[in-house]
């Protein structure tokens, strides 16, 4: 028999995921990045944590999660004939996820750290830049 607060964990994970998507559908491109940066920093907090539970699984997860947003989010969404800063930016979203692979083999929290430090310059301009008028235009958007 299963527990009766299994029912209502999970209509509050439906309610969570509906909610996300509708957020997500509602987004503009600006809005998009910064979730997928959101992402990425709350994936490797986690990942963290979970080294320091020795918590094998969930890091893995988390790690993983976090290298897929920035792989399959963050960079494939560089529009590369915007210029050098497209191109930097494939870089160090390159580098940053073989760190945190490194981090998931080594159980390698500073690697993690080290990735935060990297990544934080970079969310915190593209927060400045959604702080401002011109951010609510595609244009803007496309350079992530």
């Amino acid at each position: 028999m299963s527990s009766p607060f299994a029912a209502r964990n999970q209509r509050a994970t439906l309610y969570a995921k509906v909610g996300l998507e509708t957020d997500v559908q509602a987004a503009s491109p600006h809005r998009l990045v910064t979730m997928l940066f959101d992402g990425v920093f709350e994936a490797m907090a986690q990942a963290t944590q979970a080294i320091q539970a020795g918590n094998v699984e969930l890091k893995g997860r988390a790690l993983l999660r976090a290298v897929r947003i920035l792989d399959e989010g963050l960079r494939a969404a560089l529009d590369l004939s915007a210029g050098q800063l497209a191109t930097d930016l494939r870089e160090l979203y390159g580098y940053v996820c073989m760190r945190l692979t490194h981090a998931n083999l080594k159980n390698d929290p500073a690697a993690i750290e080290e990735c935060q430090r990297l990544l934080t310059p970079v969310r915190e301009a593209w927060s400045a830049i959604g702080q401002s008028p011109a951010a609510q235009g595609a244009p803007a958007a496309r350079a992530a």
